[in-house]
């Protein structure tokens, strides 16, 4: 029985195997089927078309000891497992043809769909820098695979410099939260979110800056991001976020592009400037102005953070305000 594997359903191999009347291959098989996420072809052809041929011949154990190494080494198989099932449910979702009518009121919105052969992808226009307030990657790599933590980033960088990609870049993250930037209130829908591993209060470690400033310079040039549309969570969301904390490189990062800073020398600032106004021109949502300060000095005063400015603070945001105009 040398069948071809092409074309095979999984449910008919596992009809299959179960002809064989041999109780430990079924069981093994089972193991292996339910618990790796690897593509699942030649474990079939090993059970199935060789007829169990290895553990006959007891050239099974090292045959299992590999395999089942293999599985344990990525813990996050049911994750992915589950990513793929999500993404192909939205994938048939855009492909399809959309009714004639749409939404609950039976409404006719369009008499008629012809396709158009002019279009791509929509891209993301932002990056949303966070911190992940947890101790260790793999705890927030736990936190972003448990579907009740309703969570998640595209990117987790390690304090060791690993990247972790955790979501498709066209993807919609849940990493945002109620959030507000200029006119922007859906940042989910609009950005990259990137998580850095640190307890809130540490130094960002070398290796990590390194990773992210490769990372950065790629999300950059693939979508074309504007230098200005490099943020912080605190950013968007002031009084409700905190991260990345006050040591995070934020001029590193705008001397390579990414986001902007202050010049070094500053000149005086008129006396008709309108700090609230200023703030919310650079983006800040400025209901609790208060919060809108605090955020404002975490990025780019960072060694003071009291809600009230001084007239460095002042002159400071002036000179970000004719930036951002």
């Amino acid at each position: 029985m040398n069948k071809s594997i092409t074309g095979k359903t999984k449910s008919g191999f596992i009809n299959d195997a179960l002809l064989y009347n041999n109780r430990e291959a079924k069981m093994t098989y089972r193991k292996l089927n339910r618990s790796c996420n690897l593509p699942t072809e030649p474990i079939y052809w090993i059970f199935v078309q060789n007829r169990f041929l290895m553990i006959k011949h007891r050239l099974s154990p090292l045959l299992f000891i590999i395999i089942f190494a293999s599985c344990a080494s990525n813990p996050y198989a049911p994750a992915n497992k589950l990513y793929k099932r999500q993404a192909k449910g939205f994938a048939k979702s855009i492909s399809s043809i959309p009714p004639i009518t749409a939404g609950k009121d039976s409404i006719i919105i369009a008499e008629n769909w012809v396709g158009t052969v002019n279009f791509n992808l929509r891209k993301p226009n932002y990056v949303i820098i966070h911190h992940t307030a947890q101790n260790s990657a793999e705890q927030t790599l736990k936190t972003f695979t448990t579907v009740s933590t309703q969570v998640s980033a595209h990117y987790v960088i390690g304090r060791d410099g690993k990247i972790n990609h955790m979501l498709n870049d066209y993807m919609r993250s849940w990493h945002a939260g109620v959030s507000r930037w200029g006119n922007e209130t859906d940042l989910n829908s609009a950005s990259i979110g990137i998580e850095l591993d640190n307890n809130g209060s540490e130094i960002f470690s070398e290796a990590q800056i390194n990773s992210l400033l490769k990372l950065l310079g790629s999300l950059k040039k693939t979508y074309n991001i504007p230098t200005a549309n490099f943020i912080g969570h605190s950013d968007i969301a002031p009084g409700r976020k905190v991260d990345p904390n006050a040591n995070f490189p934020w001029k590193t990062l705008s001397q390579k592009g990414f986001g902007l800073w202050h010049d070094e020398i500053l000149e005086p600032t008129p006396l008709n400037f309108n700090p609230a106004n200023a703030l919310r021109i650079i983006g800040y949502d400025v209901k609790n102005i208060e919060s809108a300060i605090r955020s404002f000095k975490l990025h780019f005063i960072q060694t003071d953070l009291n809600p009230a400015l001084t007239e460095s603070d002042i002159n400071v945001l002036f000179n970000l305000y004719k930036k951002y105009m």
